[in-house]
């Protein structure tokens, strides 16, 4: 998605909340689906969602995905419609691992609006621990510079040539050189969540490039 894709769906939820009545449609149609979601009222207790919004996500995430769960293949063809111009694969690879919190393989209605709530409404402390565990890719709890450098190429291939000017080969490692010799105080060669929020926090620079990856989602 765009840059500004998260204040569109944010938009269009709060939209539809305000223009669509009360109804026990999708509580009745639970039974119909292969993985039957948590009741609304408990993921309305778990997320910044109201119940109305609730229910407008669960039918777009139903239309998309009637069996009730999404594999990481499909995830990837839906991802990727939304940048024809790029390769969005790996990216795409990387963000469903970071939606699917059970590592289980495959997202159900719960993993995708507990991120989404993150995403469009969480406080920016809880934004950066999403960042953190994006770029966190075997999850071992720290950062190292392959890992941010492969994050930084696939959002450069996903981006494509749609970029101006032309970024250069050698950019996502000129990047990553300068953000992990900033995150790495202590130069263990790894970056902790606590270096990583401390160094967003206390850098604007890097606080607005590390938002890229609510750019791209």
């Amino acid at each position: 998605m765009d840059g500004k894709r998260l204040d569109t769906i944010s938009e269009r939820v709060d939209a539809a909340a305000v223009s669509a009545p009360d109804s026990i449609e999708d509580e009745l149609e639970l039974s119909t689906v292969r993985h039957r979601p948590e009741g609304l009222e408990q993921l309305e207790a778990q997320t910044r969602f109201s119940r109305k919004e609730l229910q407008i996500l669960y039918r777009g995430f139903k239309n998309e995905c009637p069996s009730g769960v999404v594999n990481e293949d499909t995830f990837k063809e839906i991802y990727a419609q939304f940048f024809p111009q790029g390769d969005a694969s790996t990216y795409a690879h990387f963000l469903f691992n970071a939606f699917d919190t059970d590592h289980n393989g495959s997202l159900s209605f719960e993993d995708f609006v507990m991120g989404l709530s993150i995403l469009l409404r969480g406080t920016v402390q809880e934004k950066l621990n999403w960042a953190f565990n994006l770029y966190d890719i075997n999850k071992d709890g720290y950062i190292t510079k392959e890992e941010m450098l492969d994050i930084m190429k696939a959002i450069y291939d996903m981006m494509g040539k749609c970029t101006y000017p032309v970024l250069k080969e050698e950019t996502p490692r000129q990047h990553v050189e300068v953000f992990f010799q900033k995150m790495d105080k202590n130069k263990d060669g790894v970056v902790t969540i606590d270096e990583f929020i401390d160094c967003c926090q206390n850098d604007e620079n890097i606080m607005r490039s590390m938002h890229i990856f609510e750019n791209v989602l």
